[in-house]
């Protein structure tokens, strides 16, 4: 009866903005109870850090604190079409022509082969979790469940970070994409701020715009985004196969003869930064609650999707690479000033039309997918509860958008696309990392189960797979060129994974779906996501280090205290049902 009464009393004020919505925790009803709370910081800390989630209270009590369901209306079909709607935008129109130019000269169809294999083993992580955890959390429920409480809030700050600059810097892309439309260069539609720093100088007032139009629609319903998804999308990949056709019957092979100009570096370097091309896809992860059959829907969307996105990326790399010499490809809107240098003026307009239809897509899915992120961690009390609120006429979580929007709008409006991805990718590797090594808790350790002695294997063998991949993604980003240390490395790693496979048995196996070849399929993904975060510029592990010390300032003093005794109250009302 106390829970029903509890759960009432956060029904009856999901329309209400006070401070009981914003610090409804025990620690925050005085400065007495927050002083108190502050000095046990140490001890709360130790109980978030080693207390694990379990699947049954995402999927019931923690999904209940948003007052209203989300509706189930979406199919494998739909989540395919938001699969190729949300990875398919300015990765791929605007990124290619950077690194190309730039970085790795024409082999950055390598760089895209090396980010899709990195993102496809991604993608089977995340297919199993979203199979038995279908909740609007997507990677925060999952490492929640299986790494605990502390480690899933600094990766739930990097997703939102993620999503906040992805959509900033697609926003961006937008601009300038609109601007070749109209014959301009893209800084004419921006304002510049000549007394701030050049990355933050060209303020963008129209990617604040689009951004508000697709957070608007975002708003109304999910199967209508969808919908609208699937028809852009047709449009989408019937300019892509214009280009494709259009381009190649002006290829010059010739242009391919300074095939690797920055060598393996160069290819590694721009695979780091392209795997922003391919972020979109764990936005769809976070839409498993709003999906009829996630078991069987889940799977082929994702998996579906990212077989479709990653050959449609190397095929238009490749094509343009063939149109000009790489020295020669424009760093704004590369496709459409391919066309123009080959004398097809008229196609570039095609061009530019597509690729706002697909960035346009990409923010919308992006809308939908960060706010379901921010319910699901509202609902836990990391952040605010006011933010999981899901409104009852929509079935969408109109606060958790508008939230976002403000964020995205921000950076979108001052900061340079360079700064942007770099960034970005970051925290996507550095997330899909974790949810990497998630997967391998999950399979090897079941509480009650897992025996001591198979607890501390499993242990060391991370640890040796984590050692390994950092040193070679350190060894990488030193300069080293030679081969010996890396074989070296990888027969560590080689060690530790099949140490793991010979020497410690399985504590779970998958209802219905699950990743193959494990473990090494994870521990492949862990070691190519850590081997491309050496390829990142220092400057943007700087301003990562900067967020992730931001996070853990909030954390000690708000988030921990919050979702402890969230935690606690949870734990005492099932004690009393």
């Amino acid at each position: 009866m106390a829970s029903e009464g509890k759960a009432a009393q956060r029904k009856a004020c999901l329309c209400s903005c006070t401070k009981q919505d914003f610090l409804p925790e025990e620690s925050f009803q005085s400065w007495q109870n927050y002083g108190k709370a502050l000095r046990a910081t140490g001890h709360r800390l130790k109980d978030r850090l080693t207390t694990r989630s379990l699947d049954n209270l995402e999927l019931n009590e923690i999904k209940a604190r948003s007052g209203h369901e989300m509706k189930k209306t979406l199919t494998w079909w739909d989540i395919i079409w938001l699969g190729v709607g949300a990875v398919i935008g300015s990765g791929i129109f605007v990124l290619t022509g950077q690194e190309a130019r730039e970085v790795s000269g024409p082999s950055v169809v390598l760089s895209y082969v090396v980010s899709g294999i990195s993102a496809m083993l991604s993608v089977f992580c995340y297919t199993e979790f979203a199979v038995e955890i279908p909740v609007a959390g997507g990677s925060f429920a999952y490492l929640r469940v299986e790494l605990g409480d502390f480690m899933a809030f600094i990766a739930a700050g990097n997703i939102l970070l993620e999503y906040v600059i992805g959509g900033a810097a697609v926003a961006r892309s937008w601009t300038s994409y609109f601007a070749t439309l109209l014959n301009h260069k893209p800084n004419d539609f921006r304002i510049h701020a000549a007394g701030l720093p050049d990355d933050y100088s060209q303020l963008d007032p129209i990617s604040i715009g689009v951004i508000i139009a697709v957070c608007v629609a975002a708003s109304f319903s999910t199967k209508g985004t969808s919908r609208f998804n699937y028809v852009a999308s047709i449009f989408h990949i019937a300019v892509i196969i214009f280009i494709i056709i259009a381009g190649l019957t002006h290829a010059d092979t010739k242009n391919l003869s300074d095939f690797a100009p920055f060598g393996a570096r160069g290819i590694f370097s721009s695979a780091a930064v392209l795997f922003f091309a391919y972020i979109g896809f764990d936005a769809v992860s976070t839409m498993a609650e709003e999906t009829k059959n996630p078991s069987k829907d889940i799977p082929l969307g994702l998996v579906g999707s990212m077989i479709i996105v990653t050959s449609l990326y190397c095929i238009l790399a490749l094509t343009l690479c063939l149109m000009q010499p790489y020295s020669q490809i424009d760093v704004d809107a590369p496709y459409s000033v391919a066309f123009e240098a080959i004398g097809m003026d008229w196609a570039k307009y095609i061009v530019a039309l597509g690729a706002l239809k697909g960035m346009t897509t990409v923010l919308l899915v992006s809308a939908v997918a960060q706010a379901r992120y921010l319910t699901h961690i509202a609902r836990t009390h990391l952040v605010p509860p006011w933010l999981a609120q899901v409104n009852a006429a929509t079935g969408t979580p109109i606060n958790a958008t508008i939230v976002m929007l403000v964020a995205t709008s921000v950076i979108a409006f001052f900061t340079s696309l360079g700064i942007l991805s770099n960034l970005l990718s970051i925290s996507t590797l550095f997330i899909f990392m974790l949810v990497a090594v998630a997967l391998l808790v999950r399979r090897y350790y079941v509480s009650g189960v897992t025996t001591d002695a198979n607890r501390n294997k499993l242990i060391v063998s991370i640890a040796v797979i984590l050692a390994s991949s950092i040193a070679s993604a350190a060894l990488w980003g030193a300069g080293y060129d030679g081969w010996i240390w890396y074989i070296v490395i990888a027969l560590v790693w080689f060690s530790g994974t099949g140490f793991l496979w010979w020497m410690v048995p399985q504590g779970r196996e998958p209802v219905t779906w699950g990743v193959p070849l494990v473990p090494w399929l994870p521990a492949a993904s862990i070691g190519i996501n850590i081997f491309l975060l050496g390829s990142i510029d220092g400057q943007s592990f700087v301003r990562f280090s900067i967020w992730t010390a931001v996070l853990l300032v909030y954390y000690l003093f708000f988030g921990l205290h919050a979702s402890y005794d969230t935690a606690k109250a949870t734990a005492a009302d099932a004690g009393n049902v």
